[in-house]
C-alpha cells in the first residue's frame, strides 16, 4: 500500500528538491524553462519522476527550490500537483527569495541555507535533499531506514557503476567494508573501486537524507567560509565525513515493487542532449529499462485535458496514405492522419499529416508536421508548425545553418530561431 510510511510514529521527514539549475547543457531546449520543466517520456516533465518517489514512498511534505526560468516548472507545480494541505501534505514551490543577501543561489548547501526556515518552520527528525534531474525509481524509505540503522548524521545514495565506465564523469566516493564514507574525488581518471568488487565504483546520486540538527549546524558553518562554494558535494560533506558518521546508501539494493532486477537499478541524469535523447529511446523497447506502466509505483503528472490518440487513413486501393505508429509511444490528443510515426515518442496534440515520417524523435506538445515531411532523429520543441516537404536529419551542415545539432547528431528543433520551413 502506497503511503504507508506516513502513518503515526514515522518519523517527520521534510523533502527538498533542489531544482534551480540552469540546466545550459540541455541548451536549447532550456532556453525557455528549467531543466525539471523539459517534457520526458511524451505525457511528463523531469521533475515527475523526483516527485513520485517521494509520493510512492509516503513522504508528502515537499518543498521544491527554484531559481532559473522558473515559470513554467511552477505552472507544473501548482496545476498538476495539489496535496491535502489539511493533512499536513503539500508540495510547495519556493522561488530564490535572497533571505540572506542579494544574491542567487551558489550552490546546493546554499540553496537550503537561504531557506533555513522552511526547516525551522516544519521542524522535521530527517531531511531528504534530492535533485530533480534525473529519471529513476527509489523507495526513499528504504534510504531512510539504512540510515536510521546505521546511526548516520547524513547518508548519500549512490549507484555502483563499472570503474572504466565511471572515469572522468561523475563524483566517486570511496568506502569502508561498513558502507561508512572515507573519500571522495571528482571525475577522477583511476576511481577508487568498492571494498570486494575492484571493478566498481561508487557514483554519487546527489541526493542526501540529513538529521535536522546536524544539517543546519553545518550549513551555517559553511555559510561562513568565504572560500567555499557552498556545495554539499564539493564542500559540506568532504569536510565533514573524517569527523562524522556519513555513510553511503547502495542504490542497486534499493526494490521496487513489480519491477525487474534490470529496472530496480535504472539511473540516467539526463543533464545532456545525448543522456535525454537516450533515456526517452528507451521508453519504446518491449520491456524499457525506466517502466511507466507499473501500476504498484504510479508515475503521476499534471493531467492533460485532451481527447484520446488517432490514428486515420487505411491506405486502401490507389491511396496510400495510412495512419500508424510503430514501436512509439503517442499522447493524447494526437492525430496521425495519413502518417507514419516509428520509434518515436510524441508529447500531446501532436498533428502528424498525410505522407510524413516522423521517425527515432521526441516530438513536444502541440507540434504540426506538415504533409510529406520527414523528420529524423530530431527533437521538436512545442509550438512549432513545419512546413510540408521539410526534410530534418538528412544533411547535417544543412541543419547545422539553421538549427542546433549536437555532437552525435541529434537536431533540436525550437523556437523563437526559424529555419526554412519552421514557424510558430
Amino acid at each position: 500500500m502506497l503511503g504507508y510510511r506516513a502513518s503515526a510514529g514515522y518519523p517527520n521527514v521534510l523533502g527538498m528538491i533542489m531544482a534551480g539549475g540552469e540546466g545550459s547543457r540541455l541548451h536549447p531546449l532550456t532556453k525557455e524553462r528549467a531543466k525539471p520543466a523539459v517534457h520526458f517520456g511524451g505525457k511528463y516533465r523531469i521533475i515527475d519522476f523526483v516527485l513520485n518517489n517521494f509520493i510512492n514512498s509516503g513522504i508528502f511534505k515537499i518543498k521544491v527550490l527554484t531559481q532559473f526560468k522558473a515559470d513554467s516548472l511552477i505552472k507544473h507545480l501548482t496545476t498538476g500537483w495539489s496535496l491535502n494541505r489539511m493533512l499536513g501534505q503539500y508540495i510547495d514551490p519556493v522561488p530564490a527569495q535572497m533571505r540572506t543577501g542579494r544574491r542567487w543561489y551558489e550552490g546546493t548547501a546554499d540553496a537550503v541555507f537561504q531557506n533555513i526556515n522552511l526547516i525551522e518552520d516544519e521542524n522535521p527528525d530527517y531531511i531528504a535533499v534530492f535533485g530533480a534531474d534525473h529519471i529513476y525509481k527509489m523507495d526513499i524509505s528504504q534510504m531512510l531506514d539504512f540510515h536510521r540503522r546505521v546511526g548516520a548524521v547524513a547518508t548519500i545514495a549512490a549507484i555502483p557503476k563499472p570503474v572504466n565506465e565511471a572515469a572522468k564523469k561523475f563524483g566517486i566516493i570511496e568506502v569502508d567494508y561498513n558502507w561508512r564514507m572515507v573519500g571522495f574525488e571528482e571525475k577522477p581518471e583511476h576511481p577508487r573501486s568498492i571494498p570486494g568488487r575492484p571493478d566498481m565504483a561508487l557514483v554519487s546520486m546527489g541526493n542526501y537524507i540529513f538529521n535536522r540538527n546536524f544539517l543546519v549546524r553545518e550549513l551555517s558553518d559553511d555559510a561562513s567560509v568565504n572560500e567555499s562554494s557552498h556545495d554539499f558535494g564539493r564542500d559540506v560533506i568532504p569536510k565533514v565525513f573524517p569527523d562524522y558518521p556519513i555513510y553511503v546508501y547502495d542504490f542497486s539494493n534499493n526494490r521496487i515493487p513489480g519491477e525487474s532486477p534490470l529496472q530496480n537499478a535504472y539511473w540516467e541524469d539526463v543533464g545532456t542532449l545525448e543522456a535525454y535523447y537516450k533515456a526517452n529511446m528507451t521508453l519504446r523497447d518491449v520491456v524499457p529499462e525506466i517502466n511507466l506502466y507499473n501500476e504498484d509505483w504510479p508515475i503521476r503528472t499534471a493531467p492533460g485535458q485532451s481527447a484520446p490518440a488517432k490514428f486515420v487513413w487505411d491506405g486502401e486501393g490507389d491511396d496510400r496514405r495510412k495512419g500508424e505508429a510503430l514501436d512509439s509511444i503517442v499522447s493524447g490528443g494526437c492525430i496521425i492522419s495519413g502518417g507514419k510515426v516509428m520509434r518515436s515518442v510524441l508529447s500531446r496534440g501532436i498533428r502528424v499529416h498525410s505522407y510524413a515520417t516522423v521517425e527515432d524523435s521526441i516530438v513536444f506538445s502541440d507540434v504540426e508536421i506538415g504533409e510529406r515531411s520527414h523528420i529524423r532523429r530530431a527533437i521538436v520543441d512545442k509550438n512549432i508548425r513545419i512546413a510540408p516537404g521539410t526534410r530534418i536529419g538528412f544533411n547535417l551542415e544543412e541543419d547545422r545553418k539553421h538549427h542546433f545539432v549536437s555532437d552525435s547528431g541529434i537536431v533540436v528543433l525550437s523556437l523563437p530561431s526559424r529555419g526554412p520551413g519552421l514557424s510558430a
